[in-house]
C-alpha cells in the first residue's frame, strides 16, 4: 500500500457528498412479492409478516483484482469505491420508484462500464490491461426474504424528505425472520484438529478493551484507503486509536493504543445493532441511517483477542503492517467462497452458525467468533484483493504449498441481547443485513519485539499477554 499523506483528497469529499445526497441513505429494496412464509425458526417478537424483495447483485470487481501496480492503487481504490456509490444510488432509485428493473440495470451497467474502464486504464499504464474486467459491469436482480419492520426505522416521526423515503423501505432491508434460528435446536458441529508432534500449542493475548472510547467510523482503510464512508456501514475499533480511511503505516505506528501490552494493531468489525426503532447518533449520517443501518449500536460485553499456533508445527512472525480480512461483507451477493461468519451463544459454542443469527436462551449471550487466515505466502503484507497473500489451513491444519504458518488471530465478541430481541450486523445496503456477511479486519502494527514475544510464547507452549 502506498504511503499517502494523512489528509482528505478532493475525490473522497466528492464521494461523501454523493453518498450524503441519497435520500434513502444509499440503500433500499423494492418489494416484488408479499406475504412470503419466513419459516418457523426465528425471533418470536419480530413482525410476523415477511416479504420477498428484489436486491441488485453486481460482480465484485475488487475481489477479482489479484495484481495492481503500486502507482495505480490510489486511482483503482477510488474507482472501486465509486462502484459502491453507483449501486447505492441504484437502490435509492429502485425503492423510490424512479426507475424500473430493466431500465435501472441498463443505466447501472453504463455507469459501471465507464468506472471499470477507468480501473483498467489505471492498471494498463504500468501493467497488462485486465481484460477480464470487461464482463463484470452487468448486474442482475436477486430475490430474498426481508421483513416489514416499521419499528426499526428511527426516522418514523420525522417529516423531512430523507426520512419519508426511509419510511418507504422501513425494515424491508432485512433481516428476515428466516435469518434467525434457535441455538438450542442446532446440533453440535465444531471439530478441531488434534495436535500433532511438534505443534505450537501456546497462545498470546492482547487486552484492548470493548471500544469504551467510542472509536467508530464507516471507513475501511484496507479496502478503500483515502475514501470517506468506504465501508457504507459502521465499524467498531479497538487497539490503534487513530485508524480511519486516511491512516498510513506511519500514522498507525505513531498512534496510541487501547491495548495494555503496547500492541498498536488495529482490530475492527461492523457494529451490531438492536432493531429497536431508536435513533442512534448516526441515524442521518453516512454509514448509519443514510446507508440503511438503523437502531441502537450495541457495545460488546467482552472482546477477546488471542493468537494461537498451528496443530502441525511452529509458526513464524507475521510482517508488520500485514493486513488481513476474514469473511466477506458482500457474501450475500458474492456467495460463500470467502464467507467466514460464526454466530453462536454462550454455553452453546460447540454449535456455530454461518448463515443464521442465533436466538439465545435466557442468560445466554450472543457470540461472534472470527478465526482468521493463518497461512502466509512469505512475501506480501497485503494483496490487490486483500486475500491472496494469506490462506486458511486444511482440515488437518496444514498450509497450502508455498505458504507458511503464522500466529492465528481468533477474536471472540459477546453481546447481551434479550431473548427474542431483533438485532442485525451493519452491512452494505444491498446485502440486507444477512448474517453471512459478518466479517472482521486486522492490521498488524505490533512492535517487532512484541511479535517476537508472541511467536516465542506460541511455539514454546506458553500462554502470554
Amino acid at each position: 500500500m502506498s504511503e499517502k499523506g494523512h489528509k482528505r483528497p478532493r475525490f473522497s469529499n466528492k464521494l461523501l457528498a454523493m453518498v450524503s445526497a441519497l435520500v434513502l441513505g444509499g440503500g433500499g429494496v423494492a418489494v416484488v412479492a408479499g406475504n412470503a412464509n419466513a419459516g418457523q425458526d426465528g425471533n418470536r417478537n419480530a413482525d410476523r409478516a415477511a416479504q420477498v424483495v428484489a436486491t441488485i447483485d453486481c460482480p465484485d470487481v475488487g475481489d477479482k483484482l489479484t495484481a495492481v501496480p503500486e502507482q495505480a492503487k490510489a486511482e483503482v481504490d477510488e474507482n472501486l469505491a465509486q462502484l459502491d456509490v453507483q449501486v447505492a444510488d441504484a437502490y435509492r432509485r429502485l425503492a423510490a420508484g424512479e426507475a424500473k428493473g430493466d431500465a435501472l440495470l441498463g443505466e447501472l451497467k453504463k455507469q459501471r462500464d465507464g468506472t471499470i474502464s477507468r480501473v483498467s486504464d489505471a492498471i494498463a499504464r504500468s501493467a497488462p490491461r485486465p481484460e477480464e474486467l470487461k464482463s463484470m459491469s452487468a448486474c442482475q436482480m436477486k430475490q430474498a426474504s426481508a421483513q416489514e419492520d416499521p419499528a426499526a426505522n428511527p426516522a418514523a416521526a420525522s417529516t423531512d424528505a430523507g426520512a419519508a423515503a426511509a419510511r418507504t423501505i422501513g425494515g424491508k432491508g432485512g433481516p428476515a425472520r428466516s435469518d434467525f434460528t434457535d441455538i438450542t435446536k442446532v446440533r453440535p458441529n465444531v471439530r478441531a484438529p488434534g495436535a500433532a508432534a511438534g505443534a505450537s500449542t501456546g497462545s498470546f493475548s492482547s487486552s484492548c478493551g470493548r471500544n469504551e472510547n467510542g472509536h467508530a467510523n464507516p471507513d475501511n482503510v484496507i479496502v478503500a484507503p483515502g475514501v470517506s464512508n468506504g465501508a457504507h456501514h459502521m465499524h467498531d475499533y479497538v487497539g490503534n486509536k487513530s485508524t480511519d480511511a486516511f491512516s498510513t503505516n506511519d500514522s498507525l505506528a505513531k498512534a496510541g493504543t487501547t491495548c495494555t501490552n503496547g500492541d498498536l494493531s488495529s482490530y475492527f468489525w461492523p457494529v451490531l445493532r438492536l432493531r429497536d426503532g431508536k435513533a442512534e447518533k448516526d441515524a442521518k449520517a453516512p454509514g448509519g441511517g443514510q446507508d440503511a443501518n438503523v437502531g441502537t449500536i450495541l457495545r460488546p460485553k467482552q472482546v477477546s483477542i488471542t493468537f494461537k499456533g498451528s496443530p502441525v508445527g511452529k509458526v513464524k512472525a507475521m510482517p508488520r503492517f500485514m493486513r488481513i480480512i476474514t469473511g466477506d461483507a458482500k457474501a450475500f451477493a458474492n456467495g460463500n467462497a470467502n464467507a467466514n461468519a460464526s454466530w453462536s451463544c454462550t454455553g452453546f459454542e460447540n454449535r456455530q452458525l454461518k448463515d443464521k443469527y442465533p436466538v439465545c436462551p435466557k442468560g445466554s449471550d450472543v457470540v461472534r467468533t472470527f478465526t482468521f487466515q493463518s497461512c502466509w505466502d512469505g512475501r506480501n503484507a497485503d494483496s490487490a484483493n486483500h486475500r491472496t497473500h494469506v490462506a486458511f489451513p486444511d482440515k488437518a491444519g496444514r498450509c497450502p504449498k508455498g505458504f507458511t504458518a503464522i500466529p492465528q488471530l481468533v477474536q471472540r465478541l459477546t453481546y447481551g441481547v434479550a431473548p427474542g430481541a431483533r438485532f442485525a450486523v451493519d452491512s452494505f445496503p444491498e446485502q440486507l443485513h444477512k448474517p453471512v456477511t459478518d466479517h472482521n479486519d486486522f492490521i498488524n502494527v505490533m512492535p517487532d519485539q512484541l511479535m517476537t514475544k508472541a511467536v516465542n510464547c506460541i511455539n514454546g507452549g506458553r500462554s502470554c499477554r
